[in-house]
């Protein structure tokens, strides 16, 4: 494993977007960052910019504008790379999905990894969601390697 590999695993930098929530899922991923979570000590640091991140965070139910944005931020981000969904909305629309503008999950538009289910999901649930996206982040790398098939 390089040092690359292994940094992305110890540090994993996380985008966070927002594809039309009611921001209570949001709240709660601030709330993995303040000192009572203090979800940095693990190395996870939240980043602006898609191409220097690994871990895609997702939030909210997709409507046909974010559709194209969530697409177009998945395919920024460099590989092996994951998405993780965050709140029932996100997962399926939750109580959006008969609106005329959603059009679903963000699994409608990009492949997900890891789901955390809630309205809105507790901080815990959040951190255990990206540590099982990092033990998925570390399949990947091998798979990348041809150590294992996918």
């Amino acid at each position: 494993m390089g040092l690359i590999e292994a940094s992305r695993l110890k540090s994993p930098w996380i985008l966070h977007y927002d594809t039309g929530s009611c921001n209570g899922c949001d709240i709660e991923i601030l709330a993995c960052l303040t000192p009572l979570y203090d979800i940095e000590r693990f190395g996870m640091v939240n980043m602006g910019n898609p191409k220097h991140a690994d871990v895609l965070v997702c939030t909210g139910a997709l409507n046909k504008r974010s559709a194209r944005v969530l697409k177009n931020l998945y395919e920024q981000i460099p590989d092996p790379k994951l998405v993780m969904v965050v709140g029932t909305c996100a997962i399926s629309g939750g109580v959006f999905h008969n609106c005329y503008n959603v059009a679903g999950g963000a699994d409608k538009v990009i492949p997900v990894d890891v789901y955390v289910p809630g309205c809105a999901a507790r901080p815990e649930a959040i951190i255990d969601g990206v540590v099982k996206a990092l033990g998925r982040l570390a399949e990947l790398q091998e798979v990348a390697r041809g150590k294992k098939s996918a």
